[in-house]
C-alpha cells in the first residue's frame, strides 16, 4: 500500500511542476516533464526482477517504438494548434495516438509473436 500511495505522491509532484512551469517564461519546459521516465522505471524494475534481463531488453526496445506514436500525437497538435480549438487539437492528437499505438502493437504482435 505504501508503494502505491509513492507512486501516486510522483504522479501528483509531476502535474505540479507541469502546472507551475506552464506559467514560466520557460513554458516549454512543462513538455519535458511527462518524459521523465518515473514509470519506465517502475515498469522496468518490475519486469528486470520478475522476468530477467532477456525480458527487460524486449521491454526496452518495444519503448523505444513507443516513442513513434507520441511522436504522431506531437505532430498532429503541432499541426491543429493554430487551425483548430484546443479541444478539438487535444482530441484529434490522443485519437492518432491511440489509432498509431493500436498499429503498432499489432505491428509487434506480429513481428514477435511470443514477445521478443
Amino acid at each position: 500500500m505504501f508503494a502505491l500511495f509513492l507512486k501516486s505522491l510522483l504522479g501528483a509532484l509531476a502535474v505540479l511542476l507541469i502546472a507551475l512551469l506552464s506559467r514560466s517564461k520557460s513554458f516549454f519546459i512543462a513538455g519535458l516533464v511527462p518524459l521523465f521516465p518515473t514509470f519506465s522505471l517502475i515498469a522496468h524494475a518490475i519486469v528486470g526482477s520478475e522476468r530477467g534481463g532477456a525480458a527487460l531488453r524486449t521491454t526496452a526496445i518495444f519503448g523505444l517504438w513507443s516513442l513513434l506514436p507520441y511522436g504522431v500525437y506531437l505532430l498532429v497538435v503541432a499541426w491543429l494548434s493554430l487551425r483548430c480549438s484546443l479541444s478539438l487539437t487535444l482530441a484529434s492528437a490522443t485519437a492518432a495516438w491511440l489509432g498509431s499505438a493500436g498499429l503498432l502493437l499489432l505491428a509487434w504482435s506480429r513481428l514477435f509473436p511470443q514477445g521478443n
